[in-house]
């Protein structure tokens, strides 16, 4: 096990972290997009998009082996991923009244985007704060390894 293992670690995590805010911001950037991809044919609003994680290797099974000294090699799982970046087709679109609007149905409804702002500031409040968490851990393992540097002197 290398010291920078946890340092890498932080850095996987602030790399997902900053991908995960990115997506936020598109969604939030969307929230009027009544034209965000073409389906059948028909123009169908901006999707939420979520994002998904995963260990970068193997899984806590692996992490807890190796560390109990199981496992020959090193198998061990250091950090995250992203592993995609889904659309969210649970949640329905929101309906509009809004004849005047061009993409108005025969009703005079409109959909509007799957987006609810309020859930995008909670989850964009949440991976600041892992973001933020992240940063603190690496600051304090840089400290931890200037440290023990300063002891061989």
């Amino acid at each position: 096990m290398s010291i920078f293992h946890s340092m890498n670690t932080s850095a996987s995590a602030l790399t997902a972290q900053r991908l995960r805010m990115d997506v936020i911001s598109s969604n939030m950037a969307n929230i009027d997009t009544t034209r965000g991809k073409m389906v059948d044919g028909e123009w169908q609003p901006y999707r939420r998009k979520t994002v998904t994680y995963q260990p970068k290797e193997g899984q806590f099974s692996s992490v807890l082996d190796a560390a109990m000294g199981k496992q020959v090699k090193g198998s061990a799982g250091y950090g995250v991923t992203v592993s995609s970046i889904k659309e969210d087709t649970e949640t329905p679109f929101k309906l509009v009244f809004d004849p005047s609007h061009p993409d108005a149905n025969d009703e005079g409804y409109v959909e509007m985007p799957n987006v609810d702002p309020l859930r995008e500031m909670i989850d964009l409040m949440s991976a600041t704060r892992s973001y933020e968490a992240n940063v603190t851990v690496l600051n304090a393992n840089k400290s931890m390894l200037m440290k023990a540097l300063e002891i061989g002197k």
